[in-house]
């Protein structure tokens, strides 16, 4: 069993523990706390679980995808886009200023081509001109 299964798994029973009305108020607060150490270690936005032990990547996809279907009401859009704001996840209809996204985006990508060896010295020297066009240099 892979690590990540094992917090998973983990996760899993502990939230059980927490909703059993057969375990006691002290185990079940036992239980909480460890479960938000555990979710609290592991919950990042590259595959992690969250405390209720959904896989965040994949939360975070399907309030994206919310967003997108036009067979979702407009409230559950506006709580995908609440969601997602508090995620820290920028969704370019809400307000945010994609253009913003983008070019953070792109100046990362410069940032990375200059410190991967496989890059040729021309496309770094390129990057370099753009990121101190943009005052990222």
């Amino acid at each position: 069993m892979s690590h990540y299964d094992h917090e998973k798994h983990v996760a899993a029973g502990l939230k059980a523990a927490i909703h059993n009305p057969n375990v006691s108020d002290e185990a079940r607060e036992r239980a909480q706390e460890r479960l938000e150490q555990v979710s609290g270690a592991s919950a990042t936005h590259t595959g992690g679980v969250d405390a209720a032990g959904h896989e965040t990547n994949r939360v975070i996809g399907g309030y994206k995808a919310t967003l997108h279907n036009p067979n979702v009401s407009e409230e559950a859009k506006q709580h995908a886009r609440e969601v997602l704001k508090n995620e820290g996840v920028a969704t370019g209809d809400d307000g945010d200023d994609s253009d913003d996204l983008h070019q953070t985006r792109v100046n990362a990508g410069y940032k990375a081509a200059l410190h991967n060896p496989r890059v040729s010295e021309e496309a770094k020297e390129h990057a370099r001109e753009v990121l101190q066009s943009q005052g990222e240099l």
